[in-house]
């Protein structure tokens, strides 16, 4: 794994929130180009999964961006235990350091939602929007995590 400033990744990814990516493309975007990755295609990769998966508001997407980070650091094919073993390994640490920061994986709970899914159409990222939502600290966070954990790699 190349050496990379954690602060700089983690200011990268708030910032891809703020230009209108969802929460998982932003986190997995600002790690896109260690794994050789165009950052277009990472944001497609992570299209579905803002808003607790399609605004379903289940597992965070600042979370799911951290594990699509994981799956490109310790890939796993369907025959390798051992590699499965690893990138399962990860994703939990890196979920277990997000919850003990902020007390859930959940959207719903992180957001104080108490809906189990919304419309699909995705809130309008107004100054209003950005002020009573955490989700830019969330993602800075996520990417924080992850990039502590690809440095012990």
């Amino acid at each position: 794994m190349k050496n990379f400033d954690i602060k700089e990744r983690a200011e990268k990814a708030k910032a891809y929130f703020q230009d209108g990516y969802n929460c998982s493309q932003s986190v997995f975007m600002a790690y896109a180009d260690l794994f050789d990755l165009d950052v277009e295609l990472a944001s497609k990769f992570a299209s579905s999964f803002g808003g607790g998966m399609g605004r379903l508001r289940e597992v965070c997407g600042a979370c799911t961006g951290m594990f699509m980070v994981a799956s490109m650091a310790i890939p796993a094919d369907n025959k390798d235990a051992e590699a499965k073993k690893a990138n399962y390994a990860l994703v939990q640490a890196v979920a277990e350091d997000f919850r003990q920061e902020n007390g859930s994986i959940i959207c719903r709970e992180l957001l104080g939602l108490t809906c189990q899914k919304e419309e699909p159409t995705p809130s309008a990222r107004t100054q209003e929007y950005y002020k009573k939502r955490p989700c830019g600290e969330l993602i800075y966070l996520a990417a924080e995590i992850v990039g502590k954990r690809l440095l012990e790699l």
